[in-house]
C-alpha cells in the first residue's frame, strides 16, 4: 500500500472508532433516561452513512417507548438533540447522532421515500415543478435521496419550522 492509501485506511478506521465512541457515550446517556424514566428499552447502536446510530427498541408492545416519541416524533427530536450535546460535551466534538425510538424514524424514513417517489413520479409525468409540505431536517433527507434516486432533482426553500422541499423537473 502507498503511504496515501495508508493515510487514507487510518482515517477511515479512526472515524468509525469515533463514530463508535459516540455511539457508548450515547448508549450510556439514554441508558440512565430510560432509569430515570422506569422505562424497559433495550439500545442497539450502529454506524450508518458517517453517523452514529442509535436505536431504543422493546421486546413488548413498545406503548411505553411511545412516550419517548411523542407527536408526529417531537420528543424523539428533543431527545436526539439532548444526546447529541451529551455526546459534545463527553468528546468536544459536534455530534451527527441519529436516534430513532420503537422504529419510528424507520417506519418514517419508508413513509417518506415513498413520499418521494410518487412525487418524482407526478412531477416527471406533469413536467411542473411541485411544493411539498414543511418537514424537519431529517424528513426534507430522506425525500431529497428518494426524488434523486428517480432521477430528478429537488431543493428545500423557506424558513425553519417552515422549510419544505420542492421537486423540480429534469
Amino acid at each position: 500500500m502507498t503511504e496515501g492509501t495508508t493515510t487514507a485506511a487510518a482515517e477511515g478506521v479512526d472515524t468509525l472508532t469515533r463514530l463508535e465512541q459516540e455511539g457508548e457515550i450515547a448508549a450510556d446517556y439514554l441508558e440512565a433516561l430510560l432509569d430515570i424514566a422506569d422505562l424497559d428499552g433495550d439500545i442497539d447502536m450502529d454506524v450508518e452513512a458517517d453517523r452514529a446510530s442509535v436505536s431504543i427498541i422493546s421486546d413488548a408492545s413498545g406503548r411505553d417507548l411511545q412516550k419517548l416519541v411523542g407527536r408526529d416524533g417531537e420528543v424523539l427530536e428533543a431527545l436526539q438533540e439532548l444526546t447529541r450535546l451529551a455526546v459534545h460535551r463527553e468528546t468536544g466534538d459536534r455530534s451527527r447522532l441519529m436516534l430513532d425510538i420503537a422504529g419510528f424514524r424507520a417506519q418514517k424514513r419508508t413513509e417518506l421515500a415513498e413520499l418521494g417517489a410518487k412525487a418524482a413520479a407526478e412531477v416527471k409525468s406533469s413536467g411542473e415543478p411541485m411544493k411539498l409540505k414543511p418537514m424537519t431536517p431529517f424528513e426534507r433527507k430522506v425525500v431529497h435521496d428518494a426524488i434523486k434516486g428517480a432521477g430528478l432533482r429537488s431543493e428545500s426553500e423557506g424558513e425553519e419550522p417552515q422549510r419544505f422541499v420542492v421537486v423540480l423537473p429534469a
